[in-house]
């Protein structure tokens, strides 16, 4: 039956295509008596080997995307499905109580799971339990006769919808089967969107009910330019829709051919354009995309794709592969973000009542300085291959800035002195904390850049979570006092004579992108799908003209619709292609 879901425009275009449902199954076992016991054991093997099967094709797609090393997880849940104590364990289980097969591996697994736990002072089998769970799962579903979900097993074209979408979710899947992406929960800055954006596929988040109302495998029609899904469309919408389609491969087409150009304004203005990643999987994107740098990687997705800390020289692979790919580019690299929404299972916390307002970023960094340490020395090791800058998220005071600094500048002695190949390194900061904000022009004093995270810097100036759906309305980065805090950075930076570069979302906003351009932002980093267009969009700009525009925005607007209105007035012709 046709319906029309609404949602928020995550990321532009239209497709049309089958719907994959990404959500959990019911995989309650119900405990059964058998009769036919060589039957449940052939059963119970048939399986075994079908889990084994899914596991080896995910690991064969995570290892092209992301490298052996981070596909070792996969290596250690084949190894537990042919462990020759847990098979013997659960075929004595079937033959000694007569009960069916998932009924033994489920009695199995709590034993096992309750030793685990009982070894509280050994870090690594306390691991192992996210692994056994994630074992048991699949060949419970295998037994069931239940298709776990899974991207990394999609072989045909479709569209995901789910409850919402995590970074683990994309590392091992293979993207030219992934039309887009529906979720019922998430904004326009959450984690969903901005891989929506990196992967360069349309997407609309924050429907709240699409898992329910999309059957799987039913035809859908995602338009992440307007926000909506139409479930079950007519053959008229169908049609229309395959238009869109066709214009928007036209479009990217026209737009490849400004692959290998600069980036300058119509009156001569020349800026960076940088593409933000979270892996080392993105940067084919970033290079078809003709990015000029890498503005922000965001190194927390080595940690959460992972079921323990990474060791120093793994890091250091990562980085030195993203530094030595872009080479001579340069390439900022933030030190760890995680708390928040973005928790590390295995990094033993304290409970917060307001994790976006505790102990994260480089609060964390700071309070965990073995796990800083470990990084700054990947990080110092791989700038000897390349241009790399450093960057400190969150820093709100001069003390924090200057401690991580302290640290930075103790392990780069400590390597000079043991003669380790290091490059010249340039180190800043997010401002996304708005005492750092109003304080810029102190900050520019002591850094070496300064970067706008506008993510954060709208959160937590309009005091609303950008991941409550309920206060989404507040995310406004036209709001004046938003452009104000922009200009009052930028102008500090210039000051001190210190380059200034944003990379939240903002910086590929195409309302915002004719302000920041008037401003004088010298880099906009953004998803490399956002490049092209935003090179096209700069090429058309005077942007001597448009400070004009920043000033009448800044002083005179009191709404973000009102600056809305004044720059689509200012550049009507651009902004309407």
């Amino acid at each position: 039956m046709r319906a029309m879901l609404k949602g928020i425009a995550a990321s532009d275009g239209v497709v049309c295509g089958q719907a994959y449902r990404l959500v959990e199954p019911n995989l309650n076992v119900e405990r059964r008596s058998i009769t036919n016991l060589d039957s449940e054991l052939n059963r119970f093997h048939q399986a075994l080997e079908a889990a084994v099967s899914d596991i080896e094709t995910i690991k064969t797609r995570a290892t092209k995307n992301l490298g052996a090393d981070s596909a070792q997880v996969f290596s250690a849940h084949i190894a537990m499905l042919q462990d020759p104590e847990l098979i013997a364990a659960v075929e004595a289980n079937i033959k000694d109580k007569r009960i069916n097969a998932e009924s033994a591996l489920a009695d199995v697994a709590t034993g096992y799971e309750t030793t685990l736990q009982g070894l509280t002072d050994n870090p690594y089998m306390q691991e192992r339990i996210t692994d056994l769970h994630d074992v048991t799962k699949r060949l419970t579903g295998h037994l069931l006769g239940i298709t776990l979900p899974d991207l990394a097993l999609v072989d045909h074209p479709v569209v995901v919808v789910t409850h919402d979408l995590v970074p683990s979710d994309t590392v091992s899947v293979n993207t030219k089967y992934i039309l887009g992406f529906i979720t019922d929960v998430g904004g326009r800055t959450s984690h969903s969107s901005i891989l929506a954006r990196n992967l360069n596929l349309p997407a609309v988040v924050g429907t709240q009910n699409a898992t329910e109302q999309i059957p799987d495998g039913g035809t859908v029609i995602l338009n992440g330019t307007r926000g909506n899904v139409i479930v079950q469309p007519t053959v008229d919408e169908l049609a229309a829709a395959r238009r869109d389609m066709q214009e928007r491969v036209a479009n990217q087409q026209r737009l490849a051919t400004l692959r290998h150009h600069e980036t300058t304004s119509k009156d001569g203005v020349g800026v960076m354009l940088a593409a933000n990643i979270g892996t080392a999987s993105d940067l084919p994107s970033v290079i078809e995309n003709g990015a000029e740098a890498i503005g922000l990687m965001r190194t927390e997705f080595l940690y959460m794709d992972a079921d323990q800390l990474p060791t120093e020289d793994e890091q250091f692979n990562v980085y030195r592969q993203v530094v030595q790919s872009m080479a001579p580019r340069p390439v900022v690299i933030r030190t760890l973000d995680i708390g928040g929404d973005k928790p590390l299972p295995y990094l033993k916390t304290k409970h917060e009542d307001n994790p976006f307002m505790g102990e994260r970023a480089i609060r964390q960094s700071l309070a965990h300085q073995d796990i800083f340490r470990s990084q700054l020395r990947a990080l110092l090791r791989a700038s000897a291959f390349g241009h790399l800058r450093i960057m400190f998220p969150m820093i709100a005071t001069l003390d924090e800035f200057r401690q991580a600094k302290a640290i930075y500048d103790d392990e780069r002695s400590k390597l000079t002195t043991a003669q380790v190949p290091m490059g010249k390194v340039k180190v800043g900061m997010m401002v996304e904390v708005p005492a750092a904000a109003m304080l810029a022009d102190r900050f520019a004093q002591e850094v070496d850049f300064m970067s706008v995270g506008t993510n954060d810097l709208i959160g937590y100036t309009m005091a609303a979570d950008r991941t409550n759906q309920d206060v989404a309305y507040l995310y406004q980065p036209y709001h004046p006092a938003i452009l104000r805090l922009v200009d009052r950075i930028i102008h500090a930076g210039h000051a001190a004579g210190i380059p200034v570069a944003m990379c939240g979302e903002m910086a590929g906003d195409p309302i915002a992108v004719p302000l920041l351009l008037g401003m004088g932002l010298d880099e906009f980093s953004m998803s490399a799908g956002a490049v092209l267009k935003t090179r096209e969009l700069i090429s058309q700009l005077n942007a001597h003209d448009l400070q004009s525009l920043v000033e009448t925005a800044l002083n005179s607007a009191s709404t973000s619709q009102e600056v809305i209105t004044m720059v689509q007035a200012a550049v009507p012709g651009v902004l309407q292609k």
